[in-house]
């Protein structure tokens, strides 16, 4: 196993263990996070179903127009 599948497969592990901590419901959905170097993206989902409620990002128009550089915080509160 080269090095990169080894990363991998170490951070699959790590997100299988965390996941089988935390679970999202209707009534209190998990939220994801995920930041690039150029954007930031934010989900509401409800495990139980299998679906996301909401999804956003700093590449909607509405933020695009206000702040053209998503990946800072300025841009994330929007």
């Amino acid at each position: 196993m080269n090095i990169t599948q080894l990363k991998t497969h170490r951070r699959w592990r790590r997100h299988r263990h965390l996941r089988h901590k935390l679970s999202g419901t209707a009534g209190q959905p998990r939220l994801v996070v995920f930041r690039s170097l150029k954007h930031i993206y934010a989900q509401l989902i409800d495990d139980e179903a299998g679906r996301t409620l909401a999804s956003s990002s700093t590449m909607a128009e509405p933020v695009k127009a206000q702040a053209p550089y998503g990946g800072n915080v300025s841009a994330a509160k929007l």
